[in-house]
């Protein structure tokens, strides 16, 4: 889908229009609230943006059949692993901006300034209300015996678990990290199904007592109109894991300038207004997500918890480490 946006509205279009100052953006987040960020940017700028949607692997898949004559300017995906897929298929190109570095904290940036960091999610560990155990506190105590039969999580090829085993074998080591896939293996309620709300349902329900999901997923529940979707946010609390060690586990949403972008400068200065305080506490209202820009304020039912350790693990070694995290999953029979 190709749209041309406006303050007037909306307007579906064939092909791009032929403008000196616009912008062509893809983009594989489907927020409607996104759209003010675009809106506020031609507003500032005069720059229009031409908004073309889609998962990320049709993206992607899209920018390397145009090839060299791509018109894509800007590509946003979500998850550290495919951000690094988009790397590996030569879709990036490195950009220098001061105000993108002093920004974006250094694991939310490609090491090589291919991709940057927008928004931020945190993978955490739901219990019901008031009944988290003492003892369990970190993403290792998932393996513990004393959880056998007790946990839901989605299953070993999401996404998510991927990039969370990625930097498990950062952090522990290969062999460590397999011992730990084992565990939860072992620990396991039911084989896994469904995404991360099923899992907070399953948990409110009683049919686990610990479950994985990604903070943002809870948020959802939390400020839906259907009270059956609150009443699940209410039977359960999350705490961020590790907190006296390395910190929680965080992904993100991200983007990076395509290689052949014909409007470059202006992919640019989109990039820096995207980590402007305006942008940022829209791209995480949007999502109920957290700012990627340290100290920016935000609203709704995630607000409460933006102050948090994060591990420092850069984002890029969930790409890097996803094909061993896959084997391991493999080899220990995570479902």
């Amino acid at each position: 889908m190709y749209r041309s946006l406006t303050a007037l509205g909306i307007v579906l279009l064939a092909s791009a229009p032929a403008m000196a100052d616009e912008l062509n953006l893809y983009s594989a987040r489907h927020y409607d609230t996104d759209l003010r960020i675009y809106e506020n940017f031609t507003n500032e700028t005069g720059i229009q943006i031409n908004l073309i949607e889609g998962s990320g692997e049709q993206l992607m898949e899209r920018i390397l059949t145009e090839g060299d004559n791509s018109p894509a300017d800007l590509y946003i995906t979500v998850d550290g692993g495919r951000l690094h897929r988009a790397v590996e298929a030569g879709i990036f190109q490195p950009v220098e901006s001061a105000v993108l570095d002093a920004r974006i904290p250094a694991n939310f940036r490609h090491p090589d300034n291919l991709w940057f960091g927008l928004s931020a999610r945190a993978r955490v560990i739901f219990t019901r209300t008031g009944e988290r155990p003492d003892w369990l506190n970190d993403y290792e105590d998932l393996a513990d015996p004393r959880l056998e039969g007790e946990i839901c999580i989605r299953s070993s090829g999401n996404v998510y678990n991927v990039s969370l085993m990625a930097e498990m074998i950062e952090v522990m080591g290969a062999e460590a990290a397999q011992d730990w896939a084992a565990g939860i293996n072992t620990n396991l309620a039911r084989a896994p199904q469904g995404g991360d709300r099923d899992q907070l349902r399953a948990l409110a329900a009683g049919e686990c007592s610990v479950a994985v999901s990604n903070t943002y997923y809870w948020g959802a529940l939390a400020a839906s109109e259907n009270p059956d979707d609150v009443a699940v946010a209410n039977a359960v609390e999350f705490f961020y894991p590790n907190q006296d060690g390395r910190g929680a586990h965080v992904n993100i949403s991200g983007a990076g300038v395509a290689v052949n972008a014909p409007n470059h400068d202006n992919a640019v200065r989109f990039l820096e207004y995207l980590v402007s305080d305006e942008a940022q506490a829209i791209f995480a209202d949007s999502n109920n997500e957290f700012p990627i820009v340290p100290g920016v304020e935000i609203h709704g039912p995630v607000a409460p918890f933006t102050e948090f350790k994060n591990s420092g693990v850069n984002v890029s070694v969930y790409g890097l480490n996803a094909a061993q995290a896959t084997e391991i999953f493999d080899r220990v029979g995570f479902p």
